[in-house]
């Protein structure tokens, strides 16, 4: 397994870990790393059958904590609290691992995370939400069983990042979103066995920016929803413009978004209460 597609090294530096999207790799956060510049450490690792990393070695049925563990790992292994960044089912991944280190973080910036685990505490809305997100699956599925891989990666895509995403995307991004299909199965089958009550979210004790582009799904936005309230420390910030590839597509905006939430979360003595929405101040 790769562990830092891209290390921006120092020490005494603040570190930043960013979690990618399905099919991608840590390569997906270089303009986030250009961003940053060298304030920050920031480590980008791949998802198992990403980038260079090993593929998952089916020891074992796969679990999120699996892809969360090379992040633990590496929070583990810092001298001082982490700032996680994720996208999509990176978005996911670090939601996982925030619960798994609660204490070793600075702050988490997500953008429209693959959370569906939050659907299910939002009454009949979430429900629904996750009735079709599970019909979607299962038609994908199939056609990946019966072997119409382009038609499976097609509809996919277009499910989560919008209509006309898949004719947009070059012939070799294409072809590596069909490679990735297999591994899709396992991320999405992980996200759904995850069992999260809001009062996980509410323990959070260090500031959240919640990101969403202007273009979101409902679903994605029902997510979100579900988190800003949850969340102490969270604020939702909407992306003009962007759809869920916002971070690719919309890198400049969503990125200075990223940078100014890291920033303003050093130094780590810096009162929390800083972070907090205007309306969440105003009801303390």
């Amino acid at each position: 397994m790769n562990t830092s597609a891209m290390f921006y090294a120092g020490n005494c530096k603040p570190t930043v870990i960013a979690l990618h999207w399905s099919g991608a790799s840590g390569h997906a956060w270089r303009q986030l790393g250009q961003a940053l510049g060298d304030r920050v450490s920031l480590i980008a690792p791949d998802h198992f059958g990403c980038g260079t990393a090993q593929h998952w070695s089916g020891a074992h049925p796969f679990k999120m904590t699996d892809e969360a563990a090379l992040a633990v790992s590496l929070i583990d292994a810092s001298e001082t609290p982490v700032h996680l960044v994720g996208h999509s089912y990176g978005g996911a991944v670090a939601l996982r691992v925030a619960r798994e280190r609660p204490t070793r973080l600075a702050s988490l910036t997500l953008y429209e995370p693959t959370a569906l685990q939050v659907l299910n505490t939002a009454g009949p809305e979430g429900r629904a939400a996750i009735a079709e997100v599970k019909v979607v699956a299962d038609e994908v599925f199939a056609a990946i069983k019966a072997g119409a891989y382009r038609a499976a990666a097609q509809q996919f895509v277009d499910y989560w990042s919008g209509t006309g995403n898949w004719d947009a995307m070059s012939p070799d991004q294409q072809a590596g979103v069909v490679r990735y299909l297999p591994k899709t199965s396992l991320e999405f089958r992980a996200i759904m066995q995850e069992r999260v009550p809001l009062a996980a979210y509410r323990r959070f004790n260090f500031p959240v920016l919640l990101l969403q582009g202007e273009h979101a799904t409902p679903t994605f936005q029902l997510i979100l929803r579900q988190l800003a309230r949850a969340m102490k420390f969270g604020c939702l910030c909407v992306v003009d413009g962007a759809g869920h590839m916002g971070p690719l597509t919309h890198a400049a905006a969503v990125n200075a978004l990223i940078v100014n939430h890291i920033m303003r979360a050093e130094p780590a003595s810096a009162a929390v209460e800083q972070f907090l929405p205007i309306e969440k101040r105003l009801a303390a």
